[in-house]
């Protein structure tokens, strides 16, 4: 059983020619051609979610972890505007997220027509393409060309795309096989598609090796990455030179002994002398983006002479002194300049790999002496996760937390970090779940879950997926970050409640823990990662005046 309509048809054909084989529908009467093609391809896979936020944030992780596009559908009018939180993070995040809207037709807009908005390029500023189509036979040939378009510009540039399909009614009508005719002029489409998108940014290797052996002072900078063996490699290599430093991210995805992983424990307490020293000739920056708002501040008031960001797609002058946009994957420009650099005599990494260590003993004492708090908790639950599991992480204090900690190198991490949203933290890691083999752990903070908990509504939750709850009843991050506690109105920005996850717990069928304190965590723990019949949520209540003061005195404490 096939939609009727031809302009159906030929979304349906084109999905399928480009390799989309996942789709994620939201429920509606306006995009039934979509729903009835799609749920009955046999070659595609269909998931229904009713929430068309949690949806297009459930879409997204799946492609985060298969690195493959997914199609999200939905009906006409406001379920459309509900995608764009996840459409601006896919944006920024380069993920191929392909948005499928079903219109009215356009005779029908602006006319007082119910469920009518002006849909057409309505994503104009993070997006990558928008095909409006026309619903008559005669444009088919330009709806087939605009279509592959889109979808070749998702899968080579790695990002949103839009592609608005209108129907008049009737909407229901079937057919037992798609039209040959339609599906010939897709492939006709998407044959001359694919033959673009090749070009590429030759770089002049020996130039920049010119400069990378002139310099004494070499920083690497990678923000989050998915896991890249390759990338390991390089840089494990490259990092047998003593003139270059190597600083990665929780979400970078990188381990390696002489490289600085907690970046704020090492750089938020040097002084003005020790920043002067810890200033790099080189700065190379891999990667998306950094959470470090310390590193930026750093590098930005001690600009390196050469900023080189290495990327296939992105020039991100994060530092606002980029001097060369290296359009190449990192691992191929790295190969490359490996070849042809030459080990430098230098102090700069064993300084700072020194400093590091110092550091890291300190922390390690003031974790053993502090009492229950989101520091303390941090800690518990990262020695705590079992190895090989997928690590999700939701935003704010969360992320920032995390940065602090050495994670295990066998984990697998993840953020929203285009726009750092916690709109769908929770909606994210369930795709992503659902999406990955291993066993998935996500921590997120109150706010933040209390937001997407409509994510939990969802038939696809794996029995292994694990959520962390830290609730200090409030955005404690607003404690941290100066200025809302010098105004009146701390609690507009904190937002205090006294909500539990218990009962949402119960309405969705996941096993509930909660604890208060570092005995019954450290308790807990062991059984929380079990095997069992359902998901499994583990709350746990800390003090926010507590967690301002420990965290307070933790960079204090680090100075001395």
């Amino acid at each position: 059983m096939y939609p009727k309509k031809d302009i159906a048809q030929l979304v349906i054909s084109a999905v399928h020619q480009y390799g989309i084989d996942t789709i994620v529908i939201s429920p509606g009467s306006r995009n039934a051609p979509l729903t009835i093609g799609f749920s009955n391809y046999p070659e595609i896979e269909t998931l229904r979610i009713v929430d068309e936020r949690c949806a297009a944030f459930f879409a997204l992780g799946i492609a985060q972890q298969t690195q493959k596009s997914v199609a999200i559908v939905c009906t006409s009018g406001s379920a459309l505007l509900n995608y764009y939180p996840a459409i601006a993070e896919a944006f920024y995040s380069n993920i191929p997220l392909v948005v499928i809207s079903a219109d009215r037709p356009a005779h029908l807009i602006d006319i007082g027509d119910g469920q009518t908005i002006r849909q057409e390029n309505v994503f104009a500023n993070h997006i990558l393409f928008s095909a409006n189509l026309e619903e008559d036979v005669a444009s088919t040939i330009q709806n087939s060309k605009l279509v592959c378009e889109a979808l070749q510009t998702a899968i080579a540039k790695k990002g949103p795309v839009h592609i608005n399909v209108p129907f008049d009614e009737p909407l229901y009508e079937t057919v037992d096989a798609l039209s040959d005719v339609i599906a010939n002029s897709v492939k006709q489409s998407f044959q001359k598609s694919t033959s673009s998108f090749t070009s590429r940014n030759d770089v002049y290797i020996d130039e920049f090796a010119k400069i990378w052996n002139a310099s004494s002072k070499k920083l690497i900078v990678v923000g989050s990455h998915f896991p890249d063996a390759e990338l390991q490699a390089v840089l494990n290599t490259l990092i047998e030179d003593e003139s270059v430093l190597l600083m990665t991210e929780t979400t970078s995805n990188l381990h390696n002994k002489n490289s600085i992983g907690a970046i704020d424990q090492l750089i938020f307490s040097l002084d003005d002398v020790q920043l002067k020293e810890f200033q790099p000739d080189i700065l190379v920056t891999l990667g998306g983006m950094v959470v470090s708002k310390k590193i930026k501040q750093v590098l930005r008031k001690h600009q390196p002479k050469h900023h080189w960001h290495v990327d296939s797609l992105k020039a991100m002058d994060t530092y606002h002194c980029l001097t060369e946009f290296v359009q190449q994957k990192p691992v191929d420009f790295l190969l490359q300049l490996k070849s042809e650099v030459k080990e430098v005599q230098s102090g700069y990494q064993q300084k700072w790999l020194s400093e590091k260590e110092k550091r890291a003993q300190k922390h390690q004492h003031y974790l053993q002496e502090i009492s229950h708090s989101d520091l303390k908790s941090f800690g518990q639950i990262l020695e705590s996760i079992p190895n090989d599991s997928q690590l999700q992480l939701g935003n704010s204090s969360i992320i920032r937390y995390s940065q602090l900690f050495d994670v295990h190198q066998s984990l697998r991490v993840f953020c929203n970090r285009g726009t750092s949203g916690i709109d769908g933290s929770t909606s994210t890691a369930i795709g992503a779940a659902l999406a990955s083999e291993n066993p998935t752990v996500f921590i997120t903070g109150d706010l933040s879950f209390f937001y997407d908990s409509n994510a939990l509504w969802n038939a696809y939750i794996p029995k292994h997926f694990r959520i962390i709850i830290i609730n200090n009843f409030g955005g404690g991050i607003f404690r941290f970050i100066p200025g809302p506690k010098s105004t009146n109105a701390l609690d507009y920005f904190e937002t205090p409640h006294q909500l539990t996850a218990a009962k949402l717990s119960e309405m969705y069928h996941f096993e509930y823990q909660s604890v208060s304190d570092n005995t019954q965590l450290q308790t807990v723990l062991p059984a929380f990662y079990s095997a069992s019949e359902q998901p499994k949520i583990l709350e746990i209540f800390t003090d926010k005046e507590i967690n301002e003061k420990v965290l307070k005195e933790y960079f204090n404490f680090l100075k001395e």
